[in-house]
């Protein structure tokens, strides 16, 4: 594996980009491809500048973005460290899995249940499908490495995958496998506290700020083909959204 010195290094003085985003990017490329894994501390903003021959003020101008971004963290006597925060951005419809991929970690999954039925009265309304509709319904622990991010309880019309082993790492993988990975959704994001059953299986404390994110899975002609709802570590994730004002 290459190191941190190999990625940065070295940077391109005749580029038309500043020195400054060239090193953002080749800190976001480590991140990413886990050259620096959550927690590593980075070295010292003087010996970087050192290492890449540039000013103090290069480094620390590349760093105050990406700590803006989320992607890095100042600890106050420490130094500056890799987040173990994620971002969500609302405005991305993602899969976990691609999420955890994106900020160089790696999704795994421990299964709960994995069912076939029909769907309830409140997954009737949701997913405007008539009584006695066949779903497949998967429920999981979600880790990034080791970590338990998140607990998932998704149900999805039967018709869209061919069978309940369809689904191996990522829900959306196989959905887009069969044409029917949902284009747009619609999601609501609440706080919760975890009961104590989410809180042992998340590694948390009873009662402890969670974030609740119902979702609701469209095709490209209006028909719902999932419903979830997510229940998050509040200490961990963080959800974004860009808005802009009416044109």
């Amino acid at each position: 594996m290459r190191t941190l010195e190999q990625v940065l290094t070295p940077l391109d003085e005749s580029s038309a980009q500043p020195l400054y985003q060239q090193l953002q990017r080749a800190l976001r490329e480590a991140i990413e491809n886990r050259v620096i894994a959550p927690d590593d501390a980075l070295p010292p903003e003087r010996d970087l500048a050192d290492l890449l021959s540039v000013s103090r003020i290069t480094v620390r101008k590349a760093i105050d973005e990406l700590v803006e971004e989320g992607l890095l963290v100042r600890k106050q006597g420490s130094g500056t460290f890799v987040s173990n925060r994620v971002e969500k951005n609302f405005a991305k419809l993602t899969s976990f899995s691609e999420d955890m991929r994106a900020r160089g970690r790696e999704p795994r999954s421990v299964w709960l249940n994995r069912a076939a039925g029909t769907v309830t009265p409140e997954e009737s309304l949701t997913l405007r499908s008539s009584p006695g509709t066949p779903v497949y319904r998967f429920h999981r622990i979600r880790f990034a490495d080791d970590a338990p991010m998140a607990l998932e309880y998704a149900t999805v019309l039967a018709s869209t995958l061919p069978s309940l082993d369809a689904v191996e790492s990522s829900l959306y993988e196989a959905l887009e496998k069969t044409g029917n990975r949902p284009v747009r959704a619609l999601q609501r994001l609440r706080a919760v506290l975890l009961t104590g059953e989410q809180a042992k299986l998340l590694k948390a404390q009873e009662r402890d700020a969670g974030l609740l994110v119902a979702r609701v899975g469209y095709l490209k002609d209006g028909q719902a083909v999932e419903y979830s709802q997510s229940f998050y570590r509040g200490e961990i994730y963080d959800f974004v959204a860009e808005l802009s004002t009416p044109s």
